[in-house]
């Protein structure tokens, strides 16, 4: 099986999907909206106020995550009310947690202020601190020296 991190000259990053992916979660807003959207926040006026940036952005970034397939809209009405929408997490914004969980691990790390992390997620059942790990399909925990890169059916090679 050929490492293509050898040979990185001969391929080509334009099907990169750590690229395309920052194209859609690449923004500091959306990251900290999808921490509070993980963490169970849903109405508009709660993302205002948790992750401190004004109703017009707030609006246009809400916008742009349903139509990345995110978040989805759904209508509610309060007695008396007129309906507003919340915010709910869809299965590709739900697949973000080991994501979000891996940024907050590596910030408790090398971030956190002298007072240390302003939260602390545990798992429900043992109430141990949870933490994102790198597995293989088999079940491995890998190390970053442990990986091989091959080429993917998205590849392109320079001519």
């Amino acid at each position: 099986m050929e490492d293509l991190r050898e040979d990185r000259e001969s391929w080509s990053m334009t099907n990169c999907s750590v690229a395309r992916a920052m194209d859609v979660v690449g923004s500091r807003s959306t990251i900290l909206i999808m921490r509070d959207a993980l963490l169970g926040t849903r109405r508009f006026d709660e993302f205002v106020r948790r992750v401190g940036i004004g109703e017009p952005a707030m609006a246009a970034r809400l916008k742009e995550m349903v139509a990345a397939g995110l978040l989805e809209r759904i209508p509610y009405r309060e007695p008396g009310q007129r309906t507003r929408h919340e915010y709910q997490l869809t299965r590709k914004g739900r697949e973000l947690l080991p994501v979000i969980t891996a940024l907050r691990n590596w910030g408790d790390t090398w971030s956190a202020d002298d007072a240390g992390p302003a939260i602390i997620a545990r798992h429900h059942d043992c109430g141990e601190p949870v933490r994102a790990v790198l597995r293989c399909d088999a079940g491995h925990d890998v190390e970053n020296g442990d990986i091989d890169i091959t080429a993917g059916p998205g590849l392109i090679r320079r001519a």
